[in-house]
């Protein structure tokens, strides 16, 4: 599922775990393409449609699903950070650069950012948010060397 060449990247942990997607402003595709595979708990799909073309009116049946973890995904409307990576154990992975329009979907391991140019970033994630049981915080130093994923 690499497909950096089209404006996507997969970042993968040391375990072969897929921690990250990047989409990048630049992506393109045409018609409709889902981007994640099917076991992930958020689908990003990217749409192409035309001037005129209708999506028939519908609507989306109440089915139970069972989502284990939290997976986000950031959309940077405006400004730039240096999205972070980690492993579960806290372990350093790499950063990439956010730009506006660039989008993300944080699927496993740990991840922060440093905003470097006032940014709008839209977040969404699996709801309600769960004060205190959601997230464990941790510090760690900000690497010696960046290592740029993407």
């Amino acid at each position: 599922m690499q497909s950096e060449d089209r404006g996507t990247r997969w970042i993968y942990g040391s375990s072969g775990e897929a921690l990250a997607f990047v989409i990048r402003a630049s992506f393109k595709a045409h018609g409709l393409e889902f981007l994640t595979p099917d076991t992930f708990g958020q689908q990003i799909g990217y749409m192409t449609r035309s001037t005129g073309e209708i999506i028939q009116a519908h609507v989306h049946e109440e089915i139970t699903r069972t989502v284990i973890g939290t997976q986000e995904v950031l959309i940077f409307r405006s400004g730039r950070a240096r999205l972070d990576l980690y492993e579960r154990d806290h372990t350093y992975v790499g950063s990439t650069i956010m730009n506006a329009g660039d989008v993300v979907l944080l699927n496993k391991g740990g991840h922060s950012l440093e905003i470097l140019e006032e940014a709008e970033i839209i977040e969404v994630k699996q709801g309600p948010f769960a004060e205190g049981k959601d997230k464990t915080k941790f510090t760690t130093p900000i690497p010696e060397k960046i290592i740029e994923l993407f």
